[in-house]
């Protein structure tokens, strides 16, 4: 069933098409993902959507009774509450009703005999308004996000408060879930742990990342947002790129073709007085249609130009680490870490937020001194450092000034460049040059602090959580750029897959000051140490308990006559709904598919999100099968 539907939507800030008579329909259990270009205009429609933000034409159909919650990409960081407060207030009226209850029994667990009673009169007016079972919600799902119920916000880190803003949209058990940029500063525990939140969510989803890992594990279908308009790819990501690859080779190819009929038609009109005498005005008419086609063409946007002067080689040591340690006050971050860095290592790091990543990094450069042993820095360094903090702008001064200081040239090497030009390689308009750093959005601040080191020479490239608030397609670029940089990188980062294309070894902070090292990325550690996702939840929005109690009586099962013929039957089963479900995929990859009647994409699109219910559970059950027959035989 169609939860809501965009019709002939459009919307405009100034001049710019944010979106153009695009079509959007969500159906029920839906998880989509929204890609596109840093601003695109995908957080608009997202505002769109949740009625924030009002269409200057089209309809937004919304279908009855739908309850639609949106996790924004700011969280707020000034808010004296506790976790607790936050999340339960997901739950609208009974919110403060429960907030009271938890802190008296805080209180009450503290010893305080006057808060007995009021605990006493507020478990009373629990039942009478039968919230019990909406605390157990927000207890669920503060334990499933790993949450401190009475941390407060403005003490906990961006991360932290984002599950916390996750959990509260959760907790309301809302139809449609928008989720905008929500992995962004979640460091990769937390980042698995929203994961299994979603996959357990039985709503739909509609969110909006550049987690590609997270792509892939979470979405049924891809939505493109790409010069105001809308377009859908079901599979993964590497499905999409291949569909936009074909469209764009095509769609370069018509232009092409268009381009030079005007220029013939161009040549025609401006022919001598002979040509005038016998023009034919249909063909006049039809010249000027397309000098409007021509205007109206909305090119796509330039790529991001990444280059990286490396200059001279280091010394073939870059830096030696010998039983390091380090604490801040009696907080043990390093402890009796011993490595060696060679020229043209590149070298992952990963760890929980918190846990001492940008330290490590920081003691490793000579940056902070350990506490004892030793670090012994190469020769011939050349260091270019991208911290997440970007305390290398000044949101005061503006884009120019920041990496040119008052210069009209920017010195790239041995070769001097216009400020202007340089910076339209990183998709700054020559407009935004003057404009403060301080009205810049997050992503075009990474691109302005990857300009400003990418302006120097080097041969040590350290880049502290560079990902946050990059399109995807930036990262691709800055991804090639790292792959064919032959200096050094040490790189921390919650990017799975962008950890797996770019590091060949990865030190891993482990807890108690120990930083393990392994060879390869991310999916080579997980390997190395047995590591795996956290497991999918139920979808069920309420869960039975599955751990029998010890007056329940358990039996060993045995495998019946029944089970038995369903057991051999599942494997036909199976292939044949895989078979539909290539047969449907196929009919949906077709470019013409999204051209069919409403009616006839909901109906299919709605059919092969059943066919994967169906094969889920066939997978399942003939797993369950064949386990039992394992154990009565």
């Amino acid at each position: 069933m169609p939860l809501l539907e965009l019709r002939s939507a459009s919307l405009a800030f100034g001049h710019i098409p944010l979106l153009d008579e695009v079509a959007l329909l969500i159906e029920q259990k839906e998880r989509l993902c929204l890609i596109g270009r840093n601003g695109t205009g995908k957080s608009s429609l997202l505002s769109v959507i949740s009625k924030e933000q009002t269409l200057d034409a089209g309809t937004l159909w919304i279908e009855d009774g739908i309850q639609i919650a949106k996790l924004d990409q700011e969280v707020p960081s000034n808010t004296n509450e506790s976790i607790y407060d936050t999340v339960v207030r997901g739950l609208g009226d009974v919110s403060g009703l429960l907030a009271r209850f938890h802190h008296v029994s805080a209180e009450v667990a503290n010893g305080s005999v006057e808060a007995l009673e009021q605990l006493s009169e507020l478990q009373a007016e629990i039942e009478k308004v039968d919230a019990w079972d909406a605390s157990q919600k927000v207890e669920t799902i503060l334990t499933r996000l790993k949450l401190d119920a009475d941390a407060i916000m403005s003490e906990c880190s961006g991360g932290i408060r984002r599950r916390a803003m996750l959990a509260q949209a959760l907790v309301s058990e809302p139809d449609l879930l928008l989720l905008d940029e929500p992995t962004n500063h979640l460091d990769i525990e937390s980042i698995q742990a929203l994961e299994a939140a979603i996959l357990g969510f039985a709503g739909a989803v509609l969110f909006i990342t550049h987690d590609r890992t997270l792509i892939d594990d979470l979405a049924t279908r891809i939505i493109e947002l790409d010069r105001g308009t809308l377009t859908s790819y079901p599979g993964s990501y590497a499905q999409y790129q291949r569909a936009k690859r074909a469209e764009l080779e095509s769609e370069q190819q018509n232009n092409r073709k268009f381009d030079q009929a005007l220029a013939e038609e161009e040549v025609w009109i401006r022919q001598g007085i002979k040509a005038r005498r016998t023009r034919n005005e249909g063909r006049v008419r039809r010249l000027e249609a397309m000098r409007l086609e021509r205007k109206a063409r909305l090119e796509q946007q330039g790529k991001v130009k990444l280059s990286l002067e490396q200059g001279r080689d280091s010394g073939k040591i870059v830096l030696e680490a010998e039983k390091a340690n380090f604490s801040y006050e009696d907080e043990l971050v390093i402890r009796d870490f011993s490595t060696t860095i060679l020229r043209g290592d590149r070298v992952g790091i990963i760890g929980p937020n918190g846990s001492g990543k940008s330290t490590l990094l920081k003691v490793l450069l000579g940056d902070l001194a350990p506490t004892s042993g030793q670090i012994m820095l190469g020769t011939q360094l050349n260091v270019a450092y991208f911290d997440q903090e970007r305390i290398q702008l000044d949101p005061e001064r503006s884009v120019r000034d920041n990496l040119a200081d008052r210069s009209d040239h920017v010195q790239i090497g041995d070769k001097s460049q216009h400020v202007i030009s340089y910076l339209r390689d990183f998709l700054f308009a020559p407009e935004r040059v003057n404009s403060p750093v301080k009205t810049l959005s997050g992503g075009e601040r990474n691109r302005l602090l990857l300009a400003k080191i990418f302006s120097k020479t080097a041969n040590l490239l350290v880049l502290d959580e560079p990902t946050n608030d990059l399109d995807v397609e930036t990262l691709e670029l800055l991804e090639e750029l790292l792959t064919s940089f032959s200096g050094t990188l040490l790189l921390v980062s919650h990017d799975r897959t962008f950890l797996d294309r770019t590091v060949t070894s990865t030190l891993v902070l482990e807890g108690d000051g120990k930083v393990g090292e392994y060879v390869g990325g991310y999916t080579d550690w997980q390997r190395q140490t047995g590591e795996r996702k956290p497991t999918t939840l139920s979808a069920s929005k309420n869960p039975q308990r599955t751990t029998p109690s010890p007056n329940e009586k358990q039996e060993a099962k045995k495998l019946s006559y029944r089970d038995s013929r369903e057991l051999a039957d599942l494997p036909k089963r199976i292939e044949s709904l895989e078979a539909k479900q290539s047969e449907l995929n196929e009919m949906v990859a077709d470019p013409d598919f999204y051209q069919r009647s409403q009616d006839q994409v909901a109906a299919t699109l709605k059919e092969l999100t059943e066919l994967g219910e169906q094969l889920e559970q066939a997978y399942d059950r003939w797993a369950a099968l064949d386990d039992l027959s394992s154990q009565t035989t």
